[in-house]
């Protein structure tokens, strides 16, 4: 909102000075599903409703809804390097390798160790 724009304004009026401001505020129409994805969860927001604000030197989105949460694994990736030095100074399977490594958080000395 503007400053000094109160809600005795009607919306023909708001919509003329924001023109002349050099706004463009558009609806995007026939949103299905919206998703904001972070490190360890996912907001689906599938009731969205989206609104762009284009302004000179700016474009501003704003999502409208109720998201649902889902959480996610996060998984620690390792190097196939990684999992075959383990594999090969203790004689184990590739799973039994990367569980070692998943469990040391990628500490390859820790995840020998562990599984010598």
């Amino acid at each position: 909102m503007l400053p000094g724009m109160g809600a005795g304004m009607n919306p023909r009026q708001m919509s003329m000075m924001m023109k002349k401001l050099g706004i463009d505020v558009t609806e995007v129409d026939n949103v299905q599903e919206v998703v904001v994805r972070t490190a360890d969860k996912d907001y689906v927001f599938t009731d969205a409703s989206v609104t762009i604000m284009k302004a000179p030197g700016s474009e501003t989105w704003q999502i409208s809804g109720t998201p649902t949460v889902e959480q996610h694994e996060v998984r620690l990736a390792f190097s196939g390097e990684d999992v075959a030095m383990v594999m090969e100074q203790t004689g184990c399977d590739e799973a039994a390798a990367r569980t070692a490594l998943e469990e040391t958080g990628g500490d390859l000395a820790e995840a020998i160790t562990k599984l010598l």
